[in-house]
């Protein structure tokens, strides 16, 4: 896929109906000839509009004009270039732990959770926060997670989780503020409530800090997942994150993680793990397949505002 193509698709596969502004900016970057000229000199895996747009944001810079943003990045990109090799998208995303509840809570307890790509293991915490279904409240931690769910029942508890621990390349310190402001600047413009949540998620994760390894999802994953109680089921899990994953170690991990023993969330684009014939996604913008032990469960959208349910084969 070019450059272009990406972007283009991104705008309005992505972010049409959840952010105006970035539709508009990547559209824009997608027929602009210098600033794909200046992508293309990245390695693919680096070329990614998110990762753009969250380190002009991190840097201070404007991505509410396409124009002003244009200008930005051609005066700035001695400064954006090594941003943007040496970081990747870590959107840690609390919201999300909204459309793993029901599997988690329908788990024999307690659990071991193990996430795939942790950034900084917000995710990690789906006991402590607390969730709307509509007209139905599960916990009372914060941040409230709201989620709408369509042909399924909203879970009636909260899981037991008794150990957490996160996997990832480079794991974020929620303590550090530099951390912190970064996992903020990969919120899209709009999404003020995302901003909050984050924030008292942090809080969360402050006051129990998770176990968070420095690793490869394949090479040091079963050391890891050993680590884990013998008498709590182990649910490793991770979201968004196998897209980033070249296709041969995609496979290697999905025959690993398979071969582990407890359970496995994925919650994934649709064209990153195959299931075979799926039923369409609710319409609207890009919908994510989340599934255990790799039979499809849901629909979800990116940021858990909702799920909805894929009946079983």
């Amino acid at each position: 896929m070019s450059t272009a193509t990406r972007y283009a698709d991104f705008a309005t596969r992505y972010a049409r109906y959840l952010s105006p502004e970035y539709e508009r900016l990547a559209l824009a970057v997608s027929r602009d000839r210098d600033l794909l000229a200046l992508l293309d000199t990245l390695p693919p895996p680096k070329r990614q509009p998110n990762l753009l747009f969250g380190v002009v944001r991190f840097l201070g810079g404007p991505t509410d004009d396409p124009a002003a943003f244009r200008d930005y990045v051609l005066a700035s990109w001695p400064a954006i270039e090594p941003e943007m090799r040496t970081r990747a998208t870590q959107t840690n995303e609390p919201g999300r732990c909204a459309t793993l509840l029901p599997l988690l809570s329908a788990l024999p307890q307690p659990l071991a959770l193990l996430e795939v790509g942790a950034s900084a293991g917000l995710c990690l915490y789906p006991d402590r926060y607390g969730y709307r279904y509509g007209d139905r409240t599960v916990g009372s931690g914060s941040p409230v997670l709201d989620c709408t769910v369509t042909g399924l029942e909203p879970p009636a508890r909260a899981p037991e989780v008794v150990w957490r621990a996160g996997l990832d390349l480079n794991p974020l310190d929620i303590t550090d503020p530099a951390d912190l402001a970064w996992l903020d600047a990969l919120i899209w413009p709009e999404h003020q409530h995302r901003r909050e949540r984050l924030r008292a998620a942090a809080e969360v994760a402050k006051a129990e800090p998770p176990l968070l390894v420095r690793g490869d999802l394949v090479d040091d994953l079963p050391a890891l997942a050993a680590r884990a109680p013998k008498d709590a089921t182990l649910v490793v899990f991770h979201t968004a994150v196998l897209y980033l994953v070249p296709e041969p170690r995609r496979k290697a991990f999905i025959e690993l993680v398979t071969a582990l023993p407890g359970h496995w969330i994925a919650n994934e684009d649709p064209g990153v793990i195959s299931y075979g014939d799926l039923p369409d996604p609710p319409s609207g913008t890009m919908h994510m397949v989340l599934a255990l032990d790799g039979e499809p469960f849901a629909w979800t959208l990116p940021h858990g505002q909702s799920m909805t349910a894929i009946p079983r084969r």
